[in-house]
């Protein structure tokens, strides 16, 4: 510290216990003025010390005699320096100060006060550093001098030992840890405060290699309530929604419907219609049925195309649920629409059936030419008939071209005609279609099939 320390082993008057007799000793401290060690004047005010730089019982300081002649300027540091740092940093190894010896392997610290030998304390193990944390007030690493510092709060600002250790420290097994709180004593509080509450969640580590990303910051409750509200969908979202399933249940609904119109009627009414033809041959093989008048629903002749390939029942009356959509070919026979039979001497036999739907017996009528031969078939004769006009497109209400003498069919006089209706155009049932017919050929079924139904 300076030239002018005692040594224990010189004679003279800086002598060992010079000061003892008299308390100089203690007179020459009182009147130090060093703010350091008296903050307040007039106050005698004490710096603690270190275990280790306390001097062993029954061993006196001493001071040179010369001291006490007058004012004497402090030949060092009253305070403890080691006790100062290990306090303020933390235990470290003990290191030898300038001006100190070593003997047999213990550092001997040269005292201002006193220039006996003491003994160092003894090392402790060392503790892990605490990382350095980014924020208006770090703490400096182990061994280094720290910033300067209000004097409000200099001895209050120690290592925080209460801060969990981070995950790459030495000896830290939680992979998950705390925050260490960046800025000065009030928000070492409040982050004190907050560790009873409820910890938001971890944050997710980056990926090796991944950039870095931001930190999730927690939302608030009303944050929340609008993210939440934002994820709802608005009600015009919900209605287009509607109306598309909407939309899409009708389009499958019409798909089913044109399906069963399409397919699903044809396969029932050509059903029904083969087993009513199967029941009248059956009828006129067991001689149950016999010519006459016959009930409505009720089949007695079976009507042959052969250029359409057609073979379908007649039966009585023109009832769309109970003959036409059976898939059978209705006989005009009930009130002012009633026509004649085959087997009358004159008279026009005219007929109704489906084009499109329900067995579709009518689908290509369209397509007969003159002279294609009509064969309708009973109990006791083959009627064969050629085909002579057809009238494209008449009105539903047309009920003239089923008369016993039809105009525009061509026909001059009475005969033994057939006429054959149906709708039109396809699909539809807007107009009515009309074919013409004249009979050729009238054949009891004692003589066998006619050529028609033979070639």
């Amino acid at each position: 510290m300076t030239s002018l320390r005692p040594d224990s082993g010189h004679e003279g008057p800086y002598a060992q216990g010079a000061y003892e007799p008299d308390g100089t000793f203690e007179a020459a401290v009182e009147q130090l003025a060093d703010p350091l060690n008296d903050p307040l004047p007039g106050q005698n005010a004490s710096w603690y010390r270190s275990e280790a730089a306390t001097p062993p019982a029954g061993e006196a300081h001493q001071m040179p005699q010369a001291a006490a002649q007058g004012p004497m300027e402090p030949a060092g540091e009253w305070y403890d320096p080691e006790g100062y740092r290990r306090d303020w940093y933390g235990q470290q190894e003990p290191t030898a100060a300038p001006g100190s010896a070593t003997v047999q392997g213990t550092a001997v610290i040269s005292d201002p006060l006193a220039g006996m030998p003491l003994p160092a304390p003894a090392p402790a193990v060392p503790e892990p550093p605490v990382p350095l944390v980014p924020g208006p007030d770090p703490v400096p690493p182990l061994g280094e001098a720290g910033p300067v510092r209000n004097d409000e709060t200099v001895a209050l600002r120690t290592a925080d030992t209460r801060t969990p250790s981070r995950p790459d420290a030495p000896g830290a097994s939680d992979p998950v840890s705390e925050p260490l709180p960046t800025g000065g004593r009030a928000e070492r509080r409040r982050a004190a405060k907050g560790r009873g509450r409820r910890r938001a969640e971890p944050r997710p580590t980056p990926a090796a290699g991944a950039g870095t990303a931001e930190p999730a910051v927690p939302m608030s409750r009303l944050e929340a309530r609008r993210a939440a509200r934002a994820a709802k969908d608005s009600p015009a979202v919900v209605a287009s929604r509607v109306v598309g399933e909407v939309f899409i249940t009708f389009g499958v609904l019409m798909l089913l419907f044109v399906t069963y119109q399409l397919w699903w009627t044809n396969v029932r009414a050509d059903q029904i219609a083969g087993r009513e033809t199967n029941k009248i041959q059956d009828d006129w093989a067991s001689g149950e049925r016999s010519p006459g008048v016959f009930e409505p629903g009720k089949g007695f002749a079976i009507m042959h195309i052969p250029k359409l390939d057609v073979v379908a029942p007649i039966a009585e009356g023109i009832d769309k649920e109970k003959v036409l959509d059976r898939g059978m070919i209705g006989h005009y026979g009930e009130g002012k629409l009633k026509t004649a039979m085959p087997s009358a001497e004159q008279g026009n036999f005219a007929v109704a059936g489906h084009r499109n739907t329900h067995g579709e017996p009518f689908r290509y009528i369209n397509k007969l030419k003159p002279g294609d031969p009509i064969v309708v078939e009973t109990q006791d004769a083959y009627y064969t008939y050629e085909m002579t006009s057809i009238l494209p497109q008449t009105s539903p209400s047309n009920v003239a071209v089923i008369d016993e003498v039809p105009p525009g069919s061509g026909f001059t006089g009475p005969g033994r005609y057939i006429t054959l209706t149906t709708c039109t155009p396809e699909f539809t049932s807007t107009y009515r279609m009309i074919v013409w017919g004249k009979m050729v050929d009238e054949r009891p079924r004692s003589k066998g099939k006619p050529d028609a139904l033979v070639g």
